[in-house]
């Protein structure tokens, strides 16, 4: 199974997180910046709440990507007060024709002094054992 992780952050809690990720499935993780330019069948997505939705960087980065290379999206994530970017990159992935895993992982983020330390080991180890677990 071919996989790709990439990823948004601004403040490297989700880029953390996506190297959990990409070791746990033996890719390498990368930043959104960089397309996707084989296919793959899954693309593990790391993005976080900017001003109560996803970054623009991230809406456009969705409907940039082409069906025919990216069969599906696994979502994933930390913040500090929202909870899942689920329904919002759904909505993305949707306008793109990309079917999205109905399971993601999400965590508590570190942002302006709030939830100090997360994601911390454990987190990691827990976005590891969630991205092994759609491997199977």
């Amino acid at each position: 199974m071919k996989v790709a992780v990439r990823y948004y952050t601004k403040t490297g809690n989700t880029k953390r997180l996506a190297e959990a990720v990409a070791e746990a499935v033996g890719a390498e993780a990368l930043p959104i910046s960089i397309p996707i330019d084989e296919p793959v069948d899954i693309l593990f997505l790391g993005n976080s709440y900017y001003a109560f939705t996803i970054d623009p960087e991230v809406r456009d980065f969705i409907r940039a990507l082409d069906p025919k290379r990216v069969s599906r999206i696994v979502n994933f994530g930390s913040a500090a007060m929202m909870n899942s970017t689920w329904k919002k990159v759904k909505a993305e992935a949707d306008k793109a024709g990309i079917q999205m895993d109905k399971r993601e992982f999400h965590c508590k983020g570190e942002f302006k002094g709030i939830h100090k330390g997360k994601p911390d080991a454990d987190d990691l180890k827990a976005a590891a054992l969630f991205a092994k677990s759609i491997m199977e």
